[in-house]
């Protein structure tokens, strides 16, 4: 059970910790665009329009954007721009290992 309850602390933290702002900051530093995020994260380009202009999302689509990203050593901190972290994968839970994965957008 504990686990259970830290699994879900921890997607708290990063659905608080990743915003719309970190997204297009995390794409230019990257050099990626929407199409590229899109295809690594296997998030639509048009939830990723929807994200990056703040209206909201799915918590599975928004983690799996924040995972993506992580995996590529970005890190996210509410008030900062992302920036690049040693050793940070797994910060994010792996969104595909949710029950609703399947209804990701």
């Amino acid at each position: 059970m504990a686990s259970l309850a830290m699994k879900i602390t921890l997607e708290r933290i990063a659905l608080y910790q990743f915003t719309p702002e970190h997204c297009t900051q995390a794409r230019d530093l990257l050099g990626w665009d929407m199409e590229q995020l899109a295809q690594a994260s296997g998030v639509s380009v048009q939830a990723i329009q929807r994200f990056e202009a703040g209206f909201e999302l799915r918590d599975v689509t928004r983690l799996a954007l924040a995972f993506c990203l992580e995996a590529e050593g970005l890190v996210f901190f509410p008030g900062f721009s992302p920036g690049r972290g040693m050793n940070i994968r797994g910060a994010t839970p792996n969104p595909k290992e949710r029950s609703d994965y399947a209804m990701i957008e």
